[in-house]
């Protein structure tokens, strides 16, 4: 499964100070889970074909390798942390999905 995370930063945020977290902190903490196949983040740059902002500033993609041990990941105090950390900053709306196959 995929989660898609798709947020923008909370007024007074400062872009340098949220890449920073999420450098040192959120992606190599997320990429250490044992349920994540791999978790990246996106930076949007703009909206193809034309000049309007994109009405995202970041895009973050989950690939989980098992969703009952993602469950259990994220429930522990280390990963509350994380999510607290990332919820002061963010605000955000997170998409399950499943694949469309030919």
């Amino acid at each position: 499964m995929h989660i898609f995370a798709v947020f923008n930063l909370k007024p007074g945020v400062s872009e340098e100070d949220y890449l920073n977290w999420a450098r040192s902190t959120d992606i190599p903490t997320v990429n250490a889970l044992p349920s994540i196949a791999s978790f990246r983040v996106f930076r949007t740059t703009g909206v193809m074909g034309s000049d309007a902002k994109p009405p995202f500033g970041y895009i973050e993609v989950l690939d989980i390798n098992d969703m009952a041990q993602f469950e259990q990941d994220v429930s522990t105090a280390a990963m509350g942390e994380v999510a607290a950390a990332f919820g002061g900053m963010v605000e955000v709306t997170f998409l399950t999905t499943e694949e469309v196959v030919a």
